[in-house]
């Protein structure tokens, strides 16, 4: 992996989340691939498998519009990436606007598709 092939996968994460399109899901995970929704998941809580991992993504969509999102490499080592970014969900009547910083640990295969996925984050103070 290098920095350019990350910020690819990184831009098709985006698009992916945005889409909600199984298929572009599907494409970003290798068969066996562990998602994390914070570092702390055990096994038990981690998502396991690319077919879990689309159902799961689908399970709650965000609404179209309701948030914008940018992320870029930090560093790549070998199979090893770390990302940056904010994910950002616009106010709306019952919520105020919410900022997150993330940090993306990733494990990439020879193809480019991630094997491991953890998401560090913190929400921004209001």
């Amino acid at each position: 992996m290098d920095e350019a092939t990350v910020a690819d996968w990184l831009e098709r994460y985006v698009n992916a989340w945005r889409s909600y399109d199984p298929e572009e899901i599907a494409a970003l995970f290798t068969t066996d691939a562990v998602y994390r929704y914070h570092p702390w998941d055990e096994e038990a809580n981690a998502v396991h498998g690319r077919d879990a991992i689309v159902v799961n993504w689908l399970e709650e969509p965000d609404e179209p519009g309701s948030w914008v999102a940018e992320y870029r490499p930090w560093a790549v080592d070998g199979d090893r990436a770390v990302a940056l970014g904010t994910s950002r969900y616009l106010a709306t009547d019952e919520a105020p606007e919410a900022t997150f910083h993330n940090v993306f640990l990733l494990r990439f295969d020879d193809d480019g598709r991630c094997s491991e996925f953890t998401d560090v984050y913190m929400q921004r103070p209001a």
